[in-house]
């Protein structure tokens, strides 16, 4: 075991007790300790958990442990486990443990002590596209004081967590540097997050209903005409979608979301466009299923289809379902013998990443057996569902800061479409990471490692897709100087100056 894991008295900030020290849902720092509730010796003695926050200097890397007059400080070197003198009190309670109890201890601390470490290079990273006028020492201080404001609202501080607010809010302007922009939505994030925690004691926070929009409506069609993101997800999964369906003639598309609400049913168009003009043996029937919460919506979309398959002359059957995905059945889309299925998740699936990872899972069979020849899955590349806000937290900030700093590339700083994008869109995602758990917390994002692993334990087997060449041209027409397409493992990453944004893969049960 590395010696530089020990355990020294705690130097208190203040009388609150963090989050995650009292077990809540809100979880600590990554700088923080993970408690040890499992370690009867520990629980007995009247030792106090107190978290330090990180200063400008972000020095406090370690975890302390405060004990009474009357016990001696602790200190986990060699001689704790060996059974000498000054470890013996504690030796029997260790000794409790399990080996895969105790590697689980060393491994969090590990992780823990590393993401300390990891938050001046994410801080340097974030400021890397800032300008020069803008001053970086200014640009630092304002990452140094959002964190620490994030330390706070974790452990409940309102009166520190409040007084920085006030202190951030004056130097985060909607229409400045691309990282101000950025603090903007965080700030108002964390005190969203601030207002909703209950009083000390309390468990867990309060949640609330997000509603859909017009104004973010608004921003997803904005983000849509103007982003590669969306259309990038739209190319490879219908260029996919084509080579799946050449040769056969009666075909059928789920659509997970359909089209993410978007009017007018844009990828669907397209695959109308090509499936009418290929060559060879011409398309005779052509299903779509849209899967969708909004039933109104769903109908709407569903007309559009209809009338643009009318003007190609396709024979178009469109079917609307109603649901969340997890009553989905597979009676619910009618299967005709003889059709070739494929389906499409853009964006979707996330949703149903939750603590239990139940529901993604009876979701993910639902849809195995359905036995589609493709299925087309793109999600998010990054890690905004750690077990601990602060986590998150910087994940979260990392990952926007890229997209932020690439509408720098797209658009004026004074645009006023630019402001709609990261305020209604992208920030609504970054309120609900930052601010919401239980079940309010959606934008559950995690790496494409992470579906590689979930896809095949379903039962899925990877398609590699195979058209990058034509993918580069498609951004290259598309998209501004700086995004980036990287083939990893048979998956497509989007990404922005090498900080992948976006992850396409395809998927087959045979």
């Amino acid at each position: 075991m590395a010696s530089g894991f020990y355990v020294q008295p705690c130097e208190v900030y203040g009388n609150n007790k963090c989050d995650e020290v009292i077990g809540l849902d809100l979880n600590l720092s990554s700088m923080s300790c993970l408690p040890f509730p499992s370690l009867s010796t520990l629980e007995n003695n009247s030792a106090v958990w107190e978290i330090p926050f990180i200063d400008e200097t972000r020095n406090h890397k370690r975890v302390k442990l405060e004990h009474s007059a009357d016990e001696s400080i602790i200190s986990t070197n060699y001689s704790l486990y060996s059974g000498s003198a000054s470890g013996s009190m504690y030796t029997s309670g260790f000794n409790s443990l399990s080996r895969i109890q105790f590697r689980d201890h060393i491994s969090a601390y590990t992780r823990r002590y590393l993401a300390a470490e990891k938050m001046e290079e994410a801080a340097s990273t974030m400021l890397g596209g800032e300008p020069e006028e803008e001053g970086s020492g200014d640009g630092m201080k304002l990452v140094q004081k959002l964190i620490s404001c994030a330390e706070a609202v974790a452990c409940r501080d309102k009166t520190h967590a409040s007084a920085l607010l006030s202190e951030l809010r004056t130097n985060a302007q909607v229409f400045g540097t691309s990282f101000q922009r950025v603090a903007s939505c965080f700030i108002q994030a964390l005190s969203d997050r601030l207002a909703l925690v209950q009083p000390l004691g309390a468990v867990g926070v309060t949640t609330k209903t997000i509603a859909v929009s017009s104004e973010k409506d608004d921003a997803l069609h904005l983000v849509y005409d103007i982003c590669p993101h969306i259309q990038f997800s739209h190319f490879v999964a219908n260029t996919s979608i084509l080579e799946a369906f050449e040769g056969e003639s009666s075909v059928h598309v789920i659509d997970l979301g359909m089209t993410l609400g978007l009017l007018h049913g844009y990828q669907w168009r397209s695959l109308m466009d090509s499936l009418a003009n290929r060559t060879g043996q011409p398309i005779r029937r052509l299903r779509i299923t849209g899967v969708g919460n909004s039933g109104e919506r769903l109908e709407a979309i569903g007309n559009e289809l209809k009338l643009y398959a009318q003007s190609m002359e396709l024979d178009f059957d469109y079917l609307a379902v109603e649901s969340n995905f997890e009553n989905l059945k597979a009676e619910d889309f009618n299967l005709i013998d003889g059709e070739v299925l494929v389906i499409n998740s853009i964006l979707q699936l996330h949703c149903l990443v939750k603590e239990s990872r139940g529901a993604l899972n009876s979701v993910l069979q639902t849809l195995y057996e359905l036995t589609p020849k493709l299925m087309v899955l793109v999600e998010q590349d990054s890690s905004h569902n750690g077990p601990f806000f602060l986590g998150r937290f910087m994940e979260a900030l990392h990952n926007y800061s890229a997209i932020f700093d690439s509408l720098d590339a797209m658009l004026p700083r004074y645009d006023t479409r630019r402001a709609k994008m990261e305020q209604f869109y992208f920030g609504e995602e970054i309120k609900n990471i930052v601010s919401c758990e239980g079940p309010a917390r959606v934008e559950r994002h995690e790496r494409v490692d992470q579906w590689r692993r979930r896809m095949r334990r379903a039962g899925f087997q990877p398609a590699p897709l195979k058209m990058i060449t034509q993918a580069t041209k498609w951004l290259e027409m598309n998209a501004c100087e700086g995004y980036t397409i990287v083939e990893d493992k048979g998956c497509f990453v989007l990404g922005w100056k090498s900080k992948p944004i976006i992850a396409a893969s395809c998927w087959r049960c045979f």
